[in-house]
């Protein structure tokens, strides 16, 4: 029985360089069933890939530790 990846995009205010993308993409990449993580400060959009849905307050901590405010879902 093989399982979908799922990708979904958040909003992350306050990014603006490279270090700011990886502080949010290390955080959001240590979580449970992350496969994949793109933060691009350019648009303020993180692309999650995962092994199941990911609990949005769970992603909105892991964003608040790195320094950011999730916005939502993009």
């Amino acid at each position: 029985m093989s399982s979908e990846a799922v990708t979904t995009v958040y909003k992350v205010t306050g990014m603006t360089c490279g270090h700011c993308e990886g502080a949010v993409a290390e955080e959001i990449g240590a979580l449970a069933g992350v496969t994949s993580v793109k933060a691009a400060a350019s648009t303020g959009q993180v692309t999650v890939v995962s092994a199941a849905p990911l609990d949005e307050g769970t992603v909105r901590a892991a964003v608040d530790e790195a320094g950011y405010e999730l916005a939502g879902r993009a």
